[in-house]
């Protein structure tokens, strides 16, 4: 019997949320439990430096978890390196220090202050010198996804009719209608986040688990076990069905 997986969706710089859904995790399937953490760890929420911090103690005491990369940490990370990037897939008025972005949260929980009467310049002098240097390397290190038999997680979802071998980092972290609108199957069960719902849901071919931390809503965590789904609640596993 394959012991049971679990998936935690957008986190968005929400500490309690996410340490909050850890216990219920740990309630349900013990210390050494897998879980997959489906990318944006950063951005709008009070305590993106607390996530971070948290989830590398994590990874440090050897625990079973697999760390995606979403697009907001890639924003982050590539925000930090000398020269700066902007992800040129943003629209041309939107910026990772943008509000709707969220980075400005990430900074502050370090300590920068990057509202918006500041030159982009100083602010990233400054974040340069206040992130540690460990936190640039998990970033850095985050995977693009991850298979495990019959599921694959991965942080916005994938290209409908492309190989999964041949599928680019910009869908992977990025992709949203095309994928979304897809009712066809896909080679694997996908379970991603990304894209904010009102609940977690199960379309038959994917599972998204992104109920809008980043927004002040719930962090959703996920179980598949023996082919089955459920939500992890207060109140045990919710059988969550196509």
């Amino acid at each position: 019997m394959t012991s049971p997986i679990y998936a935690i969706g957008d986190i968005h710089g929400q500490l309690s949320k996410l340490d909050q859904i850890l216990s219920l995790i740990e309630e349900d399937g013990g210390a050494d439990a897998q879980i997959v953490f489906l990318g944006d760890y950063t951005d709008r929420g009070p305590d993106s430096r607390g996530v971070i911090e948290r989830l590398i103690e994590g990874r440090d005491a050897h625990r079973n978890w697999t760390f995606i990369k979403g697009n907001h940490d890639r924003m982050f990370e590539w925000f930090m390196q000398d020269p700066l990037r902007h992800d040129p897939y943003l629209m041309v008025e939107l910026y990772w220090l943008h509000q709707r972005l969220g980075g400005d949260t990430t900074l502050a929980s370090y300590g920068v202050d990057a509202s918006g009467q500041r030159r982009e310049k100083d602010v990233h002098a400054e974040a340069r010198t206040a992130v540690p240097q460990a936190h640039l390397d998990f970033l850095a290190e985050l995977r693009i996804t991850h298979t495990v038999g019959d599921l694959m997680f991965v942080h916005a979802g994938i290209r409908p009719g492309v190989p999964l071998t041949d599928q680019t980092e910009e869908d992977m972290i990025w992709i949203r209608q095309q994928f979304h609108t897809y009712t066809g199957p896909h080679p694997k069960l996908i379970v991603h986040g990304h894209t904010p719902i009102d609940r977690a849901t199960h379309y038959g071919n994917r599972v998204n688990l992104d109920t809008g931390a980043g927004y002040g809503k719930p962090l959703t965590a996920a179980v598949f076990e023996g082919g089955q789904v459920w939500t992890l609640t207060e109140n045990g596993r919710q059988a969550l069905t196509p």
